[in-house]
């Protein structure tokens, strides 16, 4: 088995406390050493007295770290191992995991850009700019440590702290315990590209000791659920990533039969787990011949094993699956399921089993399902009407509005809670280098101060 180690100030630490990760089938790949208290509290402390690296050496080392990510023998393992593994422990397809790997990659290549697009236009980097001698905004850090409570949905979600680190921050992550192999590999890789066992760290813990890295760090961003969520709000330290609850509205002025790929990509796309995945399908009309559309092209889908190359839909172990299979039919009560209404669990005859897609129809664009994001391409499918406005469609991480109504689309963009509107043919999931995710992490972890010399 593979022994992943603690990433901290001396190097590589192997606690006497381990947990082990199995596969989708139950077997054993790997122990993860878990960092106690004590040693967390000391590693924080670590990062703290840290010396900074200047920009450009940041810069290319992050661009350094990236190539050899996804190219060459980190940790022991090759690129394609990596991947194998965790394609087998996630249950993500291994083209998913690939692509992913190539999206990281290329995250830390243009890295620079992400940075400078954040920055205000009126700013400069430093107060040694000669524009500080009559006076101007500085753009400066908020703190030195910046911590990481990281999700083991998607290997993507480890772009974000990147800008972090790019923008001076030294970085904690805390890996989710289901999938560590991706933070383990990208922390091995900048440390050996010239980030330092000091500047960034890998602390996989148990609960107790996750809450001393945020409470040590001056600033964090923590990945969950809805209580995750509601647990940070009121916490001006924390960034949380919740649900993303992306969603589509398709108005009578625009024609959504020849969208249907993109309907059909925003929900399925990378086997549907990701929060910019679409969770919600708003029609003005009808909204039964766009169900039954979807339904006939996800319900085509195969059902495979991971890392089948053709394998496009999530697996997990049989047991976690029925319980998925359960919380849906009770969410899904008194709904018209036009899919996945005789169960979304696919024995696969190993321990695993595939999670189908499912599609039920709502009656009304306010019920709370519409809000409901679950972890396999799911999508519920509501009626929209201009009478009821913008208030189904709020707290959106991405919503794709296919119409021509420019007034619409203007309340929209000015929606706080809709953090990225893609006005027509345009897939949920699409992103791409150098724009905001959800909001630019610079937004959090910078500001601006003026300074007079």
């Amino acid at each position: 088995m593979l022994a992943l180690d603690t990433l901290g100030p001396g190097g590589t630490y192997r606690s006497r406390r381990v947990e082990t990760i199995r596969d989708v089938t139950g077997n054993p790949v790997a122990t993860l050493s878990l960092a106690p208290s004590l040693y967390v509290t000391r590693a924080m402390k670590a990062l703290r007295a840290a010396a900074d690296l200047p920009f450009e050496p940041r810069i290319e080392a992050l661009a350094e770290a990236g190539r050899a990510f996804a190219t060459e023998t980190v940790a022991g393992l090759t690129p394609e191992e990596y991947q194998h593994t965790v394609s087998t422990t996630t249950g993500l397809p291994i083209s998913l995991v690939r692509t992913a790997t190539a999206d990281i990659a290329r995250a830390a290549e243009h890295i620079r850009r992400s940075v400078e697009n954040a920055r205000p236009a009126g700013a400069v980097t430093s107060w040694r700019d000669p524009l500080t001698r009559s006076g101007r905004a500085v753009w400066t850090r908020r703190g030195a440590v910046f911590a990481v409570h990281a999700a083991g949905n998607h290997p993507a979600v480890h772009q974000g702290w990147l800008e972090a680190l790019a923008l001076g921050y030294r970085v904690a992550v805390r890996p989710s315990r289901r999938e560590p192999f991706t933070p383990h590999r990208l922390v091995t890789a900048l440390r050996a590209a010239g980030f330092g066992a000091d500047r960034i760290m890998l602390l996989p813990t148990d609960h107790r000791a996750a809450d001393d890295i945020l409470r040590h760090a001056d600033l964090g961003m923590v990945y969950g659920g809805a209580d995750v969520v509601r647990k940070y709000a009121g916490d001006p330290r924390i960034l949380p990533q919740g649900p993303g609850r992306s969603k589509i509205l398709l108005t009578a002025d625009a024609d959504w039969e020849p969208v249907l790929d993109t309907l059909v990509e925003s929900i399925g796309g990378g086997a549907g787990v990701g929060c910019v995945n679409a969770t919600g399908i708003l029609v003005e009309g009808d909204p039964a011949p766009v169900a039954a559309a979807l339904a006939e092209r996800l319900g085509a889908l195969p059902s495979l094993p991971p890392t089948d190359e053709r394998a496009v839909l999530p697996v997990m172990p049989l047991e976690p699956a029925r319980r998925w299979d359960e919380h849906l039919r009770k969410l899904a009560a008194g709904t018209k399921a036009w899919l996945g209404g005789d169960g979304i669990v696919d024995d696969l005859g190993d321990g695993s089993a595939v999670l189908r897609p499912a599609i039920h129809q709502l009656d009304s664009p306010f019920a709370d399902q519409l809000g409901r994001e679950l972890g396999f391409p799911c999508a519920w499918i509501a009626p929209w009407e201009p009478s009821a406005g913008i208030a189904p469609l709020r707290d959106s991480l991405v919503l794709t509005a296919v119409t021509s109504d420019s007034a619409l689309v203007d309340e929209l963009v000015a929606e706080p809670s809709i953090a990225n509107v893609y006005v027509g043919d345009h897939p949920t999931p699409w992103m791409a280098p150098g724009l905001p995710h959800d909001g630019y992490i610079a937004e959090f972890v910078m500001r601006t101060k003026t300074v007079l010399r």
